[in-house]
């Protein structure tokens, strides 16, 4: 993430607090083609500061004596990378920033983990950028990139670089061919920071095969911009990229491939510049009414139909893709962050909403489904009156990284103001906490802590990874998971 919450949230007068799990809605879809089921949801009020309800989650959390994570009783933690204290197997520290994560199969049982490294701007003022690994460099100005990290079934651990040279590596995606789609989160051309090439594309990572990762190429079929996150559609092959930017706000995307292509290991890169069809959001209330802005939508179960409107020129060649559509033409959002493919369709967050949108909030989880080309509000954070609660029972905000847990629900890594989670929400839209970070990187009179990152569970659903994300810390979660209740 390039630009928090953190820089709004003082200014702005506290309008409610909590998740909202307001509202009975059937909501017909009208965008052409777009299909939507009347649906019916909890009645309840937004329910104030009580973010963490009876009967779901682990209980509080306790103090970390160690001063770095609070957890549930009966967890616990192990550090796996940390910035300036653990080394690759070329002998550098371990980059800093670490950002999205996913978790593959490796070999003789161990685990294998890409982690993004959020590092931009010129690589001379990094402190541990991504090294230049031989070979896996895009960009030898660019101080971001990717690691991959082996954690053994004995314990050991083992780390190296998946690819260098990129810039401000966000949350990015697993693909179903168990490959890591890393997204550079920045605009930048070649000549600004010093750079030598263009960036705000996404490369495609094996973390199974170094060889190919070789000589990287960017995916300039999914577009230049400001990249979160992107997921593809088993099915269909399409992807899915969320845009994190402003001033406008940034844009839902959806990648068509050619007709005739088919997914696989190293296939992206075969791609001409060119390839499919680029497309945007146009979202339809169910009067058939143009929604300008995701942030409009204020009661859980909200549904919106969806059309896609075709990007003019992909590469941004002189104008930022998002600035190409004038308003009335296209849907935005503040903050468009993680996503995660599951039960049909794509989990998407959106962070927090200020003064340049709509209608204010402190973080929203929509579901797109494929099938019916709808787009439903499935969690809703109202704007947070204190961030600083560490109790963990106070109000979230600023979701960002999400990974969908195999105990049910969704689990997210929160990017807000003040104290910083990892927090559970059932299907229902009921919150609970898991972690909180102890790490104080600011001042006793002033505290500041980071946020999560790389939310993630391993492939065999006992361990659940998560970053935070400065000064650069990997940690492993474990414990008495347990089925989460809907409601």
């Amino acid at each position: 993430m390039s630009l928090t919450r953190r820089d709004f949230t003082r200014r702005s007068a506290a309008t409610g607090a909590g998740i909202a799990l307001a509202g009975t809605v059937g909501a017909l879809a009208t965008a052409p083609g777009a299909l939507a089921a009347e649906g019916d949801y909890e009645d309840a009020q937004a329910e104030g500061h009580d973010a963490h309800h009876p009967g779901v989650g682990y209980g509080p959390l306790v103090d970390d004596p160690k001063g770095l994570l609070a957890l549930p009783a009966g967890f616990s933690y192990r550090v796996i990378t940390y910035t300036g204290k653990t080394t690759l197997e070329s002998g550098e520290s371990t980059p800093s920033n670490h950002d999205g994560t996913a978790t593959f199969d490796g070999p003789r049982g161990a685990t294998l983990l890409v982690n993004n490294h959020e590092i931009g701007g010129a690589r001379t003022k990094a402190k541990y950028p991504v090294p230049l690994a031989e070979g896996l460099v895009y960009d030898p100005a660019a101080a971001g990139g990717c690691t991959v990290v082996e954690v053994r079934r004995d314990g050991q651990v083992a780390e190296w670089v998946g690819i260098a040279g990129t810039a401000t590596n966000c949350a990015g995606g697993r693909t179903p061919w168990d490959t890591w789609l890393t997204c550079e989160e920045t605009e930048d051309k070649a000549g600004a920071n010093g750079m030598t090439k263009d960036h705000g594309y996404v490369f495609e990572v094996d973390p199974a095969d170094r060889r190919a990762n070789r000589e990287p190429k960017p995916v300039k079929a999914f577009g230049r911009y400001a990249h979160e996150a992107v997921v593809i559609d088993p099915k269909r092959g399409h992807a899915y990229l969320t845009e994190d930017a402003s001033g406008p706000n940034g844009l839902l995307y959806r990648w068509t491939p050619p007709k005739g292509f088919q997914h696989g290991r190293g296939k992206l890169r075969t791609l001409a510049d060119d390839a499919g069809v680029l497309q945007a959001t146009k979202c339809f209330d169910s009067g058939g009414r143009f929604v300008d802005d995701l942030s409009r939508a204020t009661q859980i179960g909200t549904v919106y139909g969806v059309d896609w409107i075709d990007v003019p020129d992909r590469d941004a060649k002189t104008v930022s893709v998002r600035k190409q559509f004038a308003d009335g033409e296209v849907t935005r959002a503040r903050k468009l962050e993680g996503m995660w493919w599951a039960d049909g369709g794509t989990y998407i967050v959106s962070s927090f909403a200020r003064a340049e949108s709509p209608v204010q909030h402190d973080g929203q989880v929509w579901f797109y489904d494929p099938k019916r080309r709808t787009l439903t509000l499935k969690v809703l954070l109202g704007v947070n009156a204190d961030p600083a609660d560490a109790s963990g029972a106070g109000a979230f905000d600023g979701p960002d990284n999400i990974t969908v847990s195999p105990y049910g629900g969704l689990v997210i890594a929160e990017d807000g103001n003040g104290i910083q989670h990892l927090f559970g929400a059932t299907d229902s839209g009921r919150t609970y906490p898991i972690a909180r970070n102890e790490l104080n990187i600011g001042t006793e009179q002033e505290p500041e802590y980071s946020e999560f990152t790389g939310v993630t569970f391993s492939p065999d659903g006992r361990t659940l990874y998560a970053n935070i994300q400065t000064p650069g810390i990997m940690l492993a979660i474990s414990g008495p998971w347990k089925r989460q209740r809907s409601n």
